[in-house]
């Protein structure tokens, strides 16, 4: 299989090892991942494996056992607010207006409210929110409400975004919407990107490269990468280059249905092949 090449590394991790809660039972051991500028990563495994016990160590939330997370080359191990991390659900407050919702960040960091607004303001159209300042996250439907919380993710001002299973609250047809929108905007801000899903379409559909956690911490058995698998991107449309990193995937941006090609469903066998499933 093709490997796509990565670009300047954003986010690393280093051998690390975690715990709940950190006791004593280990989840994951010697994990190393890497994720690029512009790269988006996808991290799936079965549930109970650790996937978010990991986005909370990278986010500064979690204590390792061992191990170091570094951001740019810098250790930020268990140092907070250095990368951004976006939760399931939206947690839109349903008594603020969506442009006091998005500014959070900017607000709670010391910024006046006018100045938050006018700073926010003109990304409302590149998000796809014109139109939506004033009104009320109850308003809005579920994908508006997750453009409106990656817009507030955004304003935290970090380039490595976090996030957890962020489509999987939505319908199918908006969940693929929101998926091409998602890998075109990281595309074009140069965000680097680690995703937790369950859904192996989705990882396969989004990203350049996929690691695979086996394990089963619950039987004492602690999860490790057990594949890491590169998906190569089609070429957009006349450039005969493949996409790397900093590229959306074609489905984005060239309309290629990909998931009907021999090169999706080889990647998806891998996966699911590392997974155990049959």
């Amino acid at each position: 299989m093709e490997r796509v090449e990565r670009g300047e590394t954003l986010l690393e991790t280093q051998g690390l090892t975690l715990s709940w809660d950190e006791g004593e039972s280990v989840v994951v051991r010697d994990i190393s991942i890497t994720v690029g500028r512009g790269e988006v990563v996808c991290l799936v495994g079965r549930s109970g494996c650790g996937k978010t016990t990991i986005l909370h160590a990278l986010s500064g939330l979690t204590r390792p056992v061992s191990g170091r997370v570094l951001l740019r080359g810098e250790d930020v191990t268990c140092t907070p607010g250095r990368v951004s991390y976006m939760l399931q659900k939206d947690l839109l407050l349903p008594n603020k207006r969506i442009i006091d919702n998005v500014c959070l960040p900017l607000v709670l960091a010391g910024m006046p409210a006018g100045d938050a607004h006018a700073q926010a303001a003109p990304l409302f159209e590149r998000f796809g929110l014109a139109g939506c300042e004033r009104m009320w996250p109850s308003e809005l439907s579920g994908g508006m409400r997750q453009r409106a919380a990656f817009l507030r993710t955004h304003l935290m001002g970090n380039e490595m975004l976090l996030l957890d299973e962020p489509f999987s609250a939505l319908d199918a047809l908006t969940r693929a919407d929101m998926r091409r929108w998602y890998c075109e905007m990281a595309a074009e801000l140069r965000l680097g990107t680690l995703m937790i899903t369950h859904d192996v379409d989705e990882a396969v559909s989004m990203a350049h490269r996929i690691y695979v956690l086996a394990g089963d911490p619950r039987a004492g058995i602690p999860s490790t990468i057990g594949a890491e698998v590169a998906v190569p991107r089609p070429a957009a449309v006349g450039s005969g280059v493949a996409g790397g990193p900093g590229s959306a995937p074609a489905t984005a941006a060239s309309g290629t249905d990909f998931a009907l090609t021999p090169e999706f469903l080889s990647c998806k066998r891998e996966v699911l092949a590392a997974l155990g499933v049959r």
